[in-house]
């Protein structure tokens, strides 16, 4: 199974463009979008390409393929222009190894505040806009920082897992950060 990982995507039509684009390169069978999809959010500048509603429209075509949870800027008038549910702050997702993925935006959930994880789970979430990919205690934090709004230097990225690695990149391919489970 191959999972393709993006996060804050902030209404950036031409960032969403660039983010699909990478996906349907990848071979992924699923996108998983980790929150804050089409509002730019009241602490942010708004984005360049900034539409939402041509946003939602472009996801709406891979509805299907999708797997999302709600962001601290994601609300239930943004979902009204979705195909696909959003409004969950975590999903769960079980790999074939017997290993669980547990998909979140951060701003709950995340590295430091997490629910109860067994040896070899995975946090997985957005919110910083800053890569992560690491082992912490018996689990591992994974983040694929942000496509739309990158932070701490780091251009704008996207996740990949696919033979037992998780990897984040950048929109060149360059790999920012990558753990093997």
């Amino acid at each position: 199974m191959q999972l393709f990982f993006a996060s804050d995507l902030h209404g950036s039509l031409p960032a969403t463009k660039q983010m699909l684009e990478k996906y349907n390169q990848s071979g992924a069978q699923h996108l998983v979008i980790l929150g804050d999809i089409l509002n730019h959010g009241p602490r942010n500048p708004v984005p360049d390409g900034y539409q939402p509603a041509a946003v939602a429209e472009l996801l709406n075509n891979y509805s299907s393929q999708i797997i999302a949870v709600r962001g601290n800027c994601d609300s239930e008038v943004d979902q009204m222009l979705l195909d696909f549910p959003m409004l969950e702050s975590y999903a769960w997702v079980l790999l074939e190894d017997g290993k669980r993925l547990f998909l979140t935006h951060g701003h709950i959930y995340n590295g430091d505040n997490h629910p109860s994880l067994k040896e070899g789970d995975i946090i997985v979430h957005g919110h910083t806009h800053i890569p992560v990919a690491e082992q912490v205690d018996s689990f591992f934090v994974y983040n694929p920082g942000s496509i739309t709004f990158p932070k701490g230097g780091f251009l704008p990225s996207y996740g990949i897992f696919e033979h037992n690695t998780l990897k984040v990149l950048d929109f060149s391919g360059e790999v920012l950060k990558q753990f093997v489970l």
